[in-house]
């Protein structure tokens, strides 16, 4: 009853934001057209199109504004008036509160928001799907005021996932079962995966750890900033942490007009994404531009800030050294080894002829070489991709959609910063080096290094425990010991006795043969 509630709340918004009239309009049949004009009748559908997708996107909870928060990057999939709307979910849906906000501070801390905070901002700074946040000035434990960001999750978050996940199961499970793709696709194990990080994404705790551990991985890199976070002030529900100022990234005449260099900012977003996928395998995975400023500060210009940590993604050493290998593969135009490598991994059948998976790769992907963003059209090569996909029955891979949902996502920036960008260009001298460091002797070493201590402690224990553990099989397998070693013995004998009846008959042969030739001459 849960599920058919849910699923009839979700027509009822879409049909009171007049969705279905924009479907039937878009088809452009005349039919079609004259019966969006019939249901129109009786509701007010006068405001604009992408400002009624918004809505209903922002009504039917923080799943459907994370759609359109991914929708909202990609400006060469959508109209401009659509993208402009979508855009505002990233950090302009409409906030709860502020005696709200402040109620969960304080119970939360059990104290008054001002024994907190030396300030605090009534109106939050910015609000999303998830929480909303407000600047403060705290005292910190030097005695020193320092501004400060203060995370609130929105009261009531867990509910609202669980039923649109509930119904996602659901409709997961009648794709599996109904569809002939089903199994593949593996929509039960994806919306397993998407639970998972929502789930996550509601404890403010695990994502301040995140954005500590990102802040470390980083520190080397001088590309992206990364707020400290106030750890005696981060709880489940709220986080305080270090105030970011930035220019938000997607503000590119601003970003040009403080003297930004836009190309380079845009390399410098490619070399942080593919440092934090295939050096760390831990990598932001919300990378939407509400998310992603720019620093004009002095000391740090032209450097990243990255907020909102929610939403992470991890790889495994078997994922990042295979999808390396993939992407160098495919930079290089290496379409037989990108063949292999999916056989390899299962990701298609074993029987699967190479040659042929090789130029079905070939034929989707070299037409988008040595072109930049601006001419690439993601909408063709997404459906020759699942064309492929589903012709050689390649098997969706549940533990890499954040990866690929963060491609899109920096492809979409991208666009936004420069449509002139050379991704494949870009991404290969990086991918190329990171393959040297992992088979080169660097590699080697570091292992070494890293495994050092443990060898060390282990080296002295081994004589008594190989003495332990050859005296304990001894004593439980001695008689199969003995079985072994007399019938070691037989075959010993057989083998001897093989051998020198062969060299035996192989010296009466000659020896005849010499008779032979003397009785001969």
């Amino acid at each position: 009853m849960t599920r058919l509630f849910r699923g009839i709340f979700i027509v009822w918004v879409l049909f009171r934001h007049g969705l279905d009239e924009l479907v039937l309009t878009s088809l452009n049949n005349p039919i079609l057209s004259r019966l969006a004009r019939i249901v129109a009748v009786g509701r007010n559908l006068q405001a604009p199109r992408g400002q009624r997708i918004r809505q209903a996107l922002e009504d039917l909870g923080p799943i459907f504004v994370k759609f359109g928060q991914v929708l909202s990057t990609r400006r060469d999939l959508l109209p401009v008036d659509i993208s402009d709307e979508l855009a505002m979910l990233q950090d302009q849906v409409p906030p709860f509160p502020s005696e709200v906000a402040i109620g969960i501070i304080e119970k939360a801390f059990k104290k008054k928001v001002d024994d907190i905070f030396v300030s605090f901002d009534r109106q939050p700074i910015a609000s999303a799907s998830i929480a909303q946040v407000h600047f403060a000035v705290l005292k910190d434990r030097d005695g020193q005021q320092r501004e400060v960001a203060v995370k609130v999750l929105r009261p009531g978050m867990a509910t609202v996932i669980d039923k649109d996940l509930d119904l996602m199961r659901m409709m997961a499970g009648w794709v599996d079962d109904l569809s002939t793709d089903g199994k593949r696709l593996k929509p039960r194990e994806v919306v397993a995966e998407f639970d998972k990080y929502l789930h996550d994404e509601l404890d403010l705790v695990r994502e301040a750890s995140s954005a500590a551990q990102l802040r470390r991985n980083m520190a080397d890199l001088d590309l992206v900033l990364i707020p400290e976070m106030f750890w005696d002030y981060c709880l489940p529900n709220v986080m305080v942490m270090e105030r970011m100022k930035g220019v938000p990234i997607n503000q590119v005449d601003r970003l040009r007009a403080a003297g930004v260099d836009i190309p380079k900012l845009a390399r410098d977003g490619v070399t942080i994404f593919f440092t934090q996928v295939f050096r760390d395998g831990f990598f932001h995975a919300d990378m939407h531009p509400g998310n992603i400023q720019v620093s004009v500060e002095p000391a740090t210009f032209g450097r990243y800030i990255s907020l909102d940590f929610g939403i992470i993604g991890t790889l495994t050493e078997v994922d990042k050294e295979y999808l390396a290998q993939n992407f160098t593969a495919f930079f290089r135009r290496d379409y037989k080894r990108v063949a292999e490598l999916h056989i390899e991994s299962g990701w298609v059948p074993k029987t699967t002829r190479v040659d042929e998976l090789e130029a079905a790769i070939r034929s989707v992907c070299e037409p988008y070489f040595d072109r930049p963003l601006k001419e690439i059209s993601l909408g063709l090569l997404l459906m020759r991709l699942f064309q492929t996909s589903r012709r050689f029955q390649v098997e969706i891979q549940p533990q890499l959609v954040l990866l690929q949902k963060t491609l899109l996502n920096i492809e979409g920036l991208g666009r936004q910063l420069d449509p002139e960008l050379d991704l494949w260009n870009t991404a290969k001298p990086f991918l190329e080096k990171w393959m040297v460091n992992q088979i080169g002797p660097k590699k080697l070493i570091d292992q070494l290094r890293n495994e050092g201590p443990r060898y060390a402690k282990m080296l002295p224990e081994l004589p008594r425990l190989l003495f332990d553990f050859l005296q304990t099989r001894g004593r439980d397998h001695s008689k199969e010991l003995q079985a072994l070693l007399i019938e070691q013995k037989r075959t010993n004998r057989l083998l001897s006795a093989i051998v020198y009846g062969g060299v035996g008959f192989v010296l009466g042969l000659l020896a005849m043969q010499i008779l032979i030739r003397v009785r001969l001459f």
